[in-house]
């Protein structure tokens, strides 16, 4: 078996769109954090799948509630990403603009896209738990996506030919 840092260095060179996983904790509380082990997994029913570390601070919101939602970041939310990463901000929203959508998720502002999902399972795996979401509600806006590699976020530079 491989190492972990032999293990996150392969992944690393794998391109990925950069998500903050939101929900609200049981006082109502919103709270999230940056995820980029997100995946579609069916079409019917529309289902999505992300990944989440067991130590994170959003981690016992997201097992108690029914429901998350998954923001695609935009190119220019580097700074969001960087805030809902870290464990050393207790409140991840604090100055970050928000709005609360009908199901009562809170979807952040100016990101390229939006699903609102209804936990249907957790699986734990490892140290982390694949939370499995049936999308109730999406949307989506302009722009271009925040990308994490090596390391590092990029953006795109455009279609290629």
């Amino acid at each position: 078996m491989i190492s972990a840092d032999e293990f996150r260095h392969t992944l690393s060179h794998f391109a990925s769109g950069v998500t903050v996983i939101t929900v609200c904790d049981r006082d109502g509380r919103p709270t999230g954090l940056t995820a980029s082990a997100f995946t579609s997994v069916s079409l019917e029913p529309p289902l999505i799948l992300v990944c989440v570390d067991h130590k994170s601070q959003s981690y016992p919101a997201l097992v108690a509630g029914k429901q998350f939602a998954v923001n695609v970041l935009c190119h220019d939310q580097e700074g969001v990403s960087r805030r809902f990463a870290t464990t050393k901000i207790e409140n991840k929203f604090e100055g970050v603009p928000f709005t609360l959508s009908p199901l009562g998720l809170p979807l952040l502002d100016n990101a390229l896209a939006h699903l609102e999902c209804a936990t249907v399972n957790v699986h734990l795996e490892g140290d982390h738990s694949i939370f499995v979401g049936r999308v109730e509600r999406a949307r989506v806006g302009d722009g271009h996506p925040l990308v994490y590699f090596r390391g590092r976020y990029d953006r795109l530079t455009g279609a290629t030919p």
